[in-house]
C-alpha cells in the first residue's frame, strides 16, 4: 500500500495551499486539483493504485453548487477522509455563515483559515488533529507496537484488537506462515500451538489468553499492589469521573490511587469521535480524551494500577480507613470514589449470544467497524454512543442502520448528532422497531437479522454482517458492600436521595457521598447523573472538595492513621 494520499482542490490559491502542506510532503502523497472533476479523478486513481486519501483540503474559492458537489463526491469516492474547508480571509467571515450547518452535520470536518504565511501553526494543528484521527481509525499502522499472530481472526483477536484500539496502542493481526507470523514465532517460545501469540514493543511474547492478561502485560501488572501506606483518595474506575478526579486531587496534593479492571477510559474511551466537549471546537475521540487525561493524573503523581478489578470494600464507622479490596491485593484509604461506571445491557437474544465477536459486538467496537466494508450493519440504541458508532461505522460499511423502540431519537440522543445521521446517505433509522432474531452463515458469522415492528409485530428479515449493541445501563455494584444504597435499578444512591433516618443531625449528606462516610460515587454509576462525559468529568472534578474536607476531618481525628 502506498502512501496515504492528501487532496488539495483549489481554483485560485494553489500556490499558497501547496507552499503550506509542502511540510507533509515527506509523509504524505500531496496532490494539488483545479475542480471537482479532477478532484474525483485524483482520488479515484489513487485508491485504485493502493494510497488512501487521509483529508480533502476544499477551498470555498468555487460557485455554491460546485462546491457542494464537491464535498458530497469526496464522500462517495472516499468515505473515511476527512474532509477540510478553508476560506481566504477576504471572504472567511460569510463563509463561517454559510458552511456553518456543514460543519455541524458533519458534512465537512472544520472549516478553517487559510494560512496567512509561513509557520501559521494554528492551522497546521488543526490539521495534524484530522490526520492524527485518520491515522487512528483508518490507517493501517506504519509501526505495530503490538503483533498478534494467529491463523484466524477469532473472537478473542477481534477483542484484543478492540482493547488495543481504545488504548491508542497500533497493531496488526499477522498469519503465522507471513513473514512476520515466522519472525515472531521464531522468537516466542513454544506455546503448543495455542493461538493468538502476541508480541509487544516491551520485549514480551507468547500465548495470549484473554483481554486481561494482555493488559496486565502491557502496562506490567505487579504480582501485587504495591501500596504500603494509608492514601487520601482511592478512585475505582478510569472513565471520565474517575480520571477527573485523579488529576484534580492529585493536583491539590491528595494521594491518590486508581484502579481499572480494563482499558482507561471505561465506556467513554470507546467513542469514535465527541463533538460536544468543551474545548475540543473540531470534536475529539474518546480514546485520546482519555489517554490525555491519563497522562496529566501521571504528571501530577496518581498511580494507576490497571488490571485490578476491585472486589469489594471494608468500610469503617468508627473514624478509621476504609479497605478496598482487589485480587492483588489491598488498598487502605481515608476515601473512595466509586466510579466504575455501567456496561451495555444484554439483548436476550439468545441466538445472536452465541454469534458475540462473530458479527455481534456489545459497545462501539470500532476496531471491528473496519472489518465491514460494502456491508450492511445494524446499530441497537438511541444514545449518544450509538449515534457515534453508527457515524463511524458509515465511513466504512455501505450501509448503516439504527434500530430503536421509540418512534424516534429525539428523547434520547444529542440534536448535532441527529443532524448529522439526517445528513449522512448511508445511515437509516427505523423507530419503533427492535431485533428479535440472527443467524449465521456457513463459517458461523453473523448474515441475518429480523427485524420486528413494536406496535404492530411485523417481521422482516434482512441481511447484516455487523450488529453493534448499545442498549441502556447495567450497572457493576456486586461488589460494593450493602451499607452503599443502591436504588432499585442498582445506581448508587447519593445526597438527598438517601434516607432520611441515615442523616446526620436531619441533615443531607453532600451531594456525591453515599450512605458510608468517605465513600463518594461519581459518574453513571451514580443514581440521577445525566449519563454524559462532560456531566461525569464534572462531578469526578466536584468531589475533590468533598474528599478534601473529608480528609481534614480524618486526619484531625487520626493524624497517626
Amino acid at each position: 500500500m502506498g502512501a496515504p494520499a492528501i487532496v488539495i482542490a483549489s481554483a485560485n490559491h494553489a500556490t499558497e495551499l501547496g507552499e503550506a502542506f509542502a511540510r507533509y510532503e515527506r509523509e504524505y502523497d500531496v496532490r494539488l486539483v483545479s475542480d471537482e472533476a479532477s478532484a474525483k479523478a485524483a482520488a479515484t486513481g489513487l485508491v485504485t493504485s493502493g494510497h488512501p486519501v487521509a483529508l480533502f483540503v476544499i477551498d470555498t474559492d468555487k460557485e455554491q453548487d460546485k462546491l457542494h458537489t464537491l464535498i458530497g463526491g469526496t464522500r462517495k469516492v472516499v468515505p473515511t477522509a476527512r474532509r477540510l474547508l478553508v476560506a481566504h480571509v477576504s471572504r472567511f467571515r460569510a463563509d463561517n455563515q454559510t458552511f456553518r450547518h456543514a460543519v455541524a452535520a458533519g458534512k465537512v470536518d472544520a472549516l478553517l483559515l487559510m494560512p496567512q504565511g509561513p509557520r501559521d501553526e494554528e492551522f497546521h494543528a488543526a490539521v495534524g488533529e484530522m490526520l492524527s484521527e485518520w491515522n487512528a481509525t483508518v490507517g493501517t499502522p506504519v509501526v505495530e507496537n503490538v503483533r498478534i499472530i494467529t491463523p484466524e481472526k477469532d473472537t478473542l483477536t477481534r477483542d484484543l484488537l478492540d482493547y488495543l484500539a481504545r488504548v491508542g496502542m497500533p497493531a496488526g493481526v499477522h498469519h503465522p506462515d507471513s513473514e512476520v507470523g515466522r519472525e515472531v514465532l521464531a522468537q516466542c517460545p513454544d506455546d503448543e500451538g495455542r493461538w493468538p501469540v502476541v508480541s509487544s514493543m516491551t520485549g514480551w511474547c507468547g500465548h495470549c489468553p484473554s483481554v486481561r492478561a494482555l493488559a496486565n502485560q502491557l502496562y506490567g501488572r505487579p504480582d501485587e499492589i504495591d501500596v504500603d501506606e494509608v492514601v487520601d483518595l482511592v478512585v475505582v474506575g478510569a472513565g471520565p469521573a474517575g480520571l477527573a478526579a485523579s488529576v484534580y486531587a492529585s493536583s491539590e496534593g491528595l494521594t491518590t490511587v486508581c484502579l481499572e479492571a480494563e482499558a482507561i477510559g471505561g465506556q467513554a474511551g470507546t467513542s469514535s469521535m465527541i463533538r460536544n466537549y468543551l474545548g475540543f471546537p473540531r470534536g475529539i475521540s474518546g480514546m485520546r480524551l482519555a489517554q490525555r487525561a491519563r497522562g496529566q493524573a501521571l504528571r501530577f503523581g496518581t498511580r494507576f494500577f490497571t488490571g485490578w478489578p476491585a472486589t469489594g470494600i471494608s468500610p469503617c464507622t468508627d473514624g478509621g480507613h476504609h479497605i478496598v479490596h482487589t485480587e492483588g491485593g489491598d488498598v487502605h484509604t481515608r476515601a473512595v470514589l466509586v466510579a466504575t461506571g455501567v456496561n451495555y445491557r444484554r439483548l436476550g437474544v439468545e441466538s445472536l449470544e452465541d454469534l458475540v465477536g462473530r458479527g455481534v459486538y456489545y459497545g462501539a467496537a470500532m476496531a471491528a467497524a473496519r472489518e465491514l466494508a460494502g456491508d450492511h450493519v445494524v446499530i441497537v440504541g438511541g444514545g449518544n454512543s450509538a449515534g457515534q458508532a453508527a457515524i463511524h461505522a458509515a465511513r466504512f460499511a455501505q450501509a448503516v442502520t439504527i434500530v430503536v423502540r421509540r418512534p424516534d431519537l429525539a428523547a434520547t440522543m444529542s440534536s448535532y448528532l441527529i443532524n448529522e445521521i439526517e445528513w449522512n446517505p448511508r445511515i437509516t433509522v427505523r423507530g419503533s422497531t427492535r431485533v428479535v432474531d440472527g443467524g449465521p452463515d456457513d463459517v458461523r458469522q453473523l448474515a441475518w437479522l429480523d427485524l420486528e415492528d413494536v406496535d404492530t409485530g411485523q417481521r422482516e428479515r434482512v441481511e447484516a454482517r455487523g450488529l453493534f449493541l448499545l442498549i441502556g445501563a447495567a450497572p457493576e455494584c456486586a461488589w460494593l458492600p450493602e451499607e452503599v444504597l443502591r436504588d432499585e435499578r442498582g445506581f448508587v444512591v447519593t445526597g438527598r436521595d438517601i434516607p432520611r433516618e441515615l442523616w446526620h443531625e436531619d441533615v443531607p449528606p453532600e451531594d456525591l457521598a453515599t450512605a458510608v462516610p468517605g465513600i463518594f460515587a461519581g459518574g453513571d454509576i451514580r443514581s440521577g447523573s445525566m449519563k454524559r462525559v462532560a456531566s461525569a468529568t464534572g462531578e469526578g472534578a466536584s468531589v475533590v472538595s468533598l474528599v478534601h474536607s473529608w480528609v481534614e476531618r480524618q486526619k484531625a481525628v487520626a493524624p497517626t492513621a
